[in-house]
């Protein structure tokens, strides 16, 4: 299942890219149903640096979803690649809970845009719904674009909404 949004964010590439990358887990805050951000690991690196930053969410599980995400599954791992010369970040998201069955990734490319800012995130999601324990093999194929869509759900729009929370943040700095 394809990930993919557009944001324009009105402050300069340079400043929005160095946020992004340095200052994430001071947006958390600002990000709706995202509890916190913990970076994890950071290695400085020729191009950019590598990031592993986890992400805490805080949402309500569907009723369909709850026999297989509890909540203290509500978290994931962001393996981020910084490229500071094509400013452009190569992330993988890890589920803990569903390491092997879970595959998500994508590109956040920084353009510049006038004065502003354009964000342009490409991503995939890819959930072998079979190898999920507790999940009936039987209906695996109906529950599959349900658990797929409520993923998406809690994935994308944070995705999408660090843009905006970016946005705000910087302009809480001026």
């Amino acid at each position: 299942m394809k990930i993919h949004s557009e944001s324009i964010i009105r402050f300069p590439l340079k400043k929005v890219y160095e946020t992004y990358r340095d200052r994430l887990p001071e947006i958390a805050s600002y990000i709706p149903d995202i509890r916190e951000i913990e970076v994890v690991r950071r290695e400085p690196r020729d191009k950019g640096p590598f990031v592993l930053n986890v992400w805490k969410a805080e949402n309500r599980i569907p009723k369909v979803a709850q026999k297989v995400v509890k909540p203290e599954m509500l978290q994931w791992q962001d393996h981020a690649d910084w490229d500071d010369t094509n400013t452009h970040v190569d992330w993988r998201l890890v589920i803990p809970a569903f390491e092997d069955q879970v595959r998500c990734s994508g590109r956040n490319a920084f353009f510049a845009h006038g004065d502003a800012t354009r964000v342009v995130l490409l991503g995939e999601l890819d959930i072998d719904i079979k190898r999920i324990p507790g999940v009936p093999r039987l209906l695996a194929g109906r529950l599959k674009p349900q658990i797929e869509q409520f993923i998406i759900k809690l994935v994308q729009p944070n995705l999408e909404k660090v843009n905006g929370s970016l946005e705000r943040f910087m302009l809480d700095q001026v």
